[in-house]
């Protein structure tokens, strides 16, 4: 099963009888993405040999980033209808029903949770209609039904004919004009506001964007440089410093006159890199490339591996990592930063033999918060590495949403934000 969701793809797959092949077929998944040109740095692979949806379920939705507000609404006698959506179904399926996640829910929250199999009908409101302060209602995945990603006023006022008012916390949706994250809004003139998630995903953006300390420090990798380019533009106007690294940075290698072997490329943006770097000398801005590189013939852990300089990769070579130099140097520019922004891993953390340079950055982003620093982590698969190597409890933020994340660094205005407002 493939899932496209804002920024991010993930690929999941079960199988039986085939524990211990998990390392094989990863690497067949990623040498295939690689080969037909789809692997970016929104590309989250794993491999779990776990059985039965539940476990997949359990990854798509999680609802303890919210758990604050809840509680708070619990505290104070409100009775709670939660909204949400799972994936992108094609009408009413059951593999995305939000019924798969009830009992991580109930865990989550320590209570017993009502489920409406359904968000609209008579069923629905009678179950409304019958909670007692403290209980909690989840209603279906509002995305069975085309009214909500459509923005359709109507369907957004009967969601809203459910409640006295209306709390979004869903930061990873705020880009989207959706009748439960936009639309809805204007249905409650004085009685609209943002949970406390969404208030720290804001508070967070705003301090890295607006009122950081400085130097101000952007920390960009990934795959690719159109994919960033309006968040390079956007924030050569608020940073400092910029961290170039991952496959994006080989575009600007090979820009300058860089030997770049089999790496990753896209040519047609090579005017465009050198573009950014002469924007970014106009602006005062130093930006810092890789040095060095580990490379491999193979998109794999088992292939050779050697360090290059990074304008002399051999033919037939590709860089998977930051080399050791290009540490280094990163975490010299980290350690300086006050403020910091990570959005993007520096090498293909997914496979062991290419994840020192992306472990080796989150160690110096988190020694770097513990002098005094604020760090962000949001976007791609920057949050995927936080996570993978237990890195989350070491910086400031870590933001829950992908494309939401982007845009607010791009500077645009997120609509579910602005509806709580106007």
């Amino acid at each position: 099963m493939c899932i496209r969701d804002s920024n991010r793809t993930e690929i999941y797959y079960e199988f039986e009888n085939h524990l211990g092949e998990e390392k094989k077929i990863f690497h067949l998944i990623m040498t295939c993405l690689v080969k037909y040109k789809h692997y970016s740095e929104g590309l989250s692979p794993y491999v779990d040999a776990k059985n039965g949806s539940y476990y997949v379920s359990k990854h798509l939705f999680r609802i303890k980033s919210s758990l604050p507000t809840i509680s708070t609404c619990i505290e104070s006698g409100a009775s709670i209808t939660l909204m949400s959506h799972l994936g992108r179904p094609n009408g009413k399926q059951e593999s995305c029903s939000l019924r798969h996640v009830l009992n991580e829910t109930q865990k989550v929250l320590g209570l017993n949770v009502l489920f409406a199999g359904d968000a609209l009908g008579q069923k629905t409101e009678d179950l409304i209609s019958a909670l007692k302060p403290g209980q909690v209602l989840l209603l279906e995945n509002l995305r069975f039904y085309p009214e909500e990603t459509s923005g359709d006023e109507m369907f957004a006022k009967k969601l809203a004919s459910y409640a006295d008012c209306y709390i979004n916390d869903a930061f990873g949706t705020a880009h989207r004009a959706h009748a439960s994250t936009t639309i809805i809004a204007k249905f409650f003139k004085n009685n609209k506001y943002s949970g406390h998630l969404l208030s720290k995903e804001v508070d967070s953006i705003k301090k890295v964007l607006k009122t950081g300390k400085k130097p101000v420090l952007a920390i960009l990798g990934g795959a690719k440089v159109s994919s960033k380019i309006t968040i390079i533009e956007s924030v050569l106007n608020k940073v400092d410093e910029i961290i170039i690294g991952g496959g994006m940075s080989f575009t600007f290698i090979k820009a300058l006159g860089g030997q770049i072997g089999e790496s990753i490329c896209e040519d047609d943006k090579l005017n465009l890199a050198l573009s950014i770097l002469e924007k970014a000398k106009q602006k005062g801005v130093i930006i810092h490339l890789p040095l060095d590189v580990i490379c491999s013939k193979e998109f794999s852990d088992d292939g050779d591996k050697k360090t290059a300089n990074i304008n002399n990769i051999p033919p037939n070579w590709q860089g998977l990592d930051a080399g050791p130099k290009s540490r280094e140097a990163f975490a010299k520019v980290v350690n300086r930063a006050k403020t910091i922004l990570w959005n993007g891993p520096i090498g293909v953390f997914e496979l062991k033999s290419f994840s020192s340079g992306t472990i080796e950055l989150g160690e110096s982003i988190i020694e770097s918060t513990k002098n005094g620093a604020f760090s962000l982590v949001g976007g791609g698969d920057s949050v995927s590495a936080v996570k993978k190597f237990n890195f989350q409890d070491g910086v400031s933020y870590v933001s829950t949403g992908g494309g939401a994340m982007l845009e607010s660094l791009e500077g645009k205005e997120l609509p579910g934000i602005a509806a709580l407002s106007n």
